[in-house]
């Protein structure tokens, strides 16, 4: 990824000693209760302390988060317009084909909040004790295990798109519109797994009506510490974050970059956020934007890969 700075002639703006002068926007390019949500409204509430202005977030869903990334995309460059990006930010461009803004060339990172685990979750009374488990009888009978998505092309679906690739077997991904329909699915015995995230499936394992197997981040998540990662299950090179990053259009002065970074470290470090986001599963990470750019850019090359070995577009 071309990390854009102030750099760019033609993109730039001047910078204002003062910023900021007025409200900030974080565009959340999904619809408001989920994790990203909230997750953006309490980093934009200590952004606000910090910055000592507004911080006001908007939800612009659709289109595979398209939709509200180009919003920002077109954005003046002054850095009063955020973008909090996700998993979907580095696999767009290996997904799509028309998309509406090249992602490598239309922002420039600001910081990496941190990242959470999804998990791989089963019904109490499924014969899954373990991921190799899963791995045995998708081997024994090919394309007779299913898991179930929020859709083509979401981190839940391509996770199971890399445990079919590592452990070299043959599953059925059966997608749905949104997470709560294929958890639906799941709980009444039509599905047999699913990768969810900590969120999404936090209450349903506190119930008792799912059984969790293994997390699918490198490391164990504090949220749930007891639990294997798929990479400790045999699948060494197994890893998926579901991450969340602050981008601004390119050609914000890095001056104003290096400010929404300060200002965002410390709502991200500070007790009112990680007492709030445990249940997330949140490792906060915040650092430079070029760890952000970085670690996009390892993701995208890392998860193209997989795509063009699936299969798998979205026009």
């Amino acid at each position: 990824m071309v990390m854009a700075t102030a750099a760019c002639v033609g993109f730039s703006v001047p910078a204002s000693a003062a910023f900021p002068e007025r409200a900030v926007r974080i565009i959340v390019p999904f619809a408001p209760g989920g994790g990203t949500d909230l997750i953006s409204r309490l980093l934009g509430d200590g952004m606000s302390r910090e910055l000592g202005q507004p911080v006001i977030v908007e939800n612009k869903p659709g289109a595979g988060t398209t939709i509200g990334s180009e919003d920002v995309a077109r954005s003046k460059p002054d850095g009063y317009t955020l973008l909090m990006a996700t998993f979907a930010h580095a696999i767009n461009p290996s997904l799509r084909t028309n998309m509406p803004y090249d992602t490598d060339k239309a922002f420039a990172p600001v910081i990496l909040v941190g990242h959470s685990p999804s998990v791989l979750v089963v019904r109490p009374d499924s014969p899954f004790k373990s991921v190799q488990d899963v791995i045995e009888a998708a081997k024994k009978d090919p394309g007779k295990v299913t898991y179930a998505s929020q859709g083509v092309g979401t981190s839940a679906h391509l996770a199971g798109e890399l445990l079919e690739k590592l452990g070299k077997v043959d599953m059925s991904h059966i997608p749905y519109r949104g997470a709560g329909p294929a958890l639906n699915d799941l709980l009444g015995g039509h599905v047999d797994m699913m990768f969810g995230t900590a969120a999404a499936v936090g209450s349903s394992l506190q119930a008792g009506t799912l059984r969790a197997l293994a997390v699918t981040t490198a490391e164990r998540s504090p949220a749930l510490p007891d639990l294997p990662t798929i990479a400790e299950e045999g699948l060494d090179a197994y890893v998926l974050d579901s991450w969340y990053g602050l981008y601004v259009p390119a050609g914000t002065p890095p001056e104003v970059i290096a400010r929404l970074n300060k200002a965002a470290t410390a709502a991200a470090q500070s007790d009112a956020f990680t007492s709030k986001v445990q249940h997330e599963g949140l490792m906060v990470t915040p650092g430079t934007p070029e760890d952000l750019d970085k670690y996009v850019t390892q993701e995208q090359s890392r998860w193209a890969d997989v795509v063009a070995s699936s299969n798998i577009t979205l026009n």
